[in-house]
């Protein structure tokens, strides 16, 4: 498999504080994988680096040349907090990047796939929660993108709200092929959605191991398999001492 985004030796620290250490991933076309560790161990840092918004390290970022950032299959980003600007619209947000110019059939294409057929003319102050994140996941399709990288974007709703989102984003992945990278601390969650999940820890940060996901899509969430396997990462982190 092609890969679309590679990350080679990738070293970073903080004035003196080293928080990366030596560590390397690929994401290939059509597959979703997850970054998985605790609080603080680096997982965001490398996500803003494979997005361009760090360039502060040592190592490669390696991106197809087909993929473009800001543009046509280019790069989403999705991050923990929906981040809409409040005075504008929910389709005005979904397609700021091209103002006044922005493609209103796509627009609402996108808000029917993320459930909020109807809700372009209010404002983010309306939304729950969840309904703000839905249009920040469609602003981040708006560009049409190849890659979709997301910063823990389930982490601030409840339980409940986080399940359907999260069959959301396997659903619209798999609808228009795109790769996605998703940095999360929820087992369940990583396990549930991803093809491969990457276990960050230590300190400095470096990858302690890789597991395969070989189960297809749609997963049953009380699938045996699926415990296992959250079962055997439990058991990294408690020995790498990220937990």
């Amino acid at each position: 498999m092609s890969a679309l985004l590679q990350l080679r030796n990738i070293h970073k620290a903080f004035a003196e504080v080293r928080v990366l250490d030596d560590v390397s991933l690929r994401l290939g076309a059509g597959e979703l994988v997850s970054l998985l560790g605790p609080s603080g161990c680096g997982k965001s840092t490398l996500l803003r680096i494979a997005a361009g918004l760090d360039r502060d390290y040592q190592g490669v970022l390696q991106l197809d040349p087909q993929l473009e950032r800001g543009r046509v299959n280019g790069i989403g980003v999705v991050f923990q907090e929906p981040r809409l600007m409040p005075w504008l619209s929910v389709a005005q947000n979904v397609g700021f990047a091209d103002g006044w110019i922005a493609d209103d059939k796509w627009i609402q294409q996108l808000l029917r796939d993320v459930g909020l057929q109807g809700r372009g003319d209010a404002l983010p102050k309306q939304l729950s929660g969840g309904q703000a994140q839905r249009v920040a996941i469609a602003r981040a399709l708006y560009g049409k993108p190849q890659v979709l990288l997301l910063d823990e974007p389930f982490s601030a709703v409840d339980a409940f709200t986080r399940m359907k989102l999260q069959d959301l984003v396997a659903d619209l992945a798999a609808r228009y092929e795109i790769a996605v990278l998703l940095v999360t601390h929820d087992l369940d969650e990583a396990f549930y959605l991803s093809d491969r999940v990457l276990i960050l820890g230590g300190t400095p940060s470096r990858l302690q191991r890789e597991l395969a996901v070989p189960l297809a899509h749609p997963r049953d969430r009380r699938s045996p398999q699926l415990a296992q396997l959250r079962g055997e990462a439990l058991t990294e982190l408690y020995q790498s001492h990220a937990l």
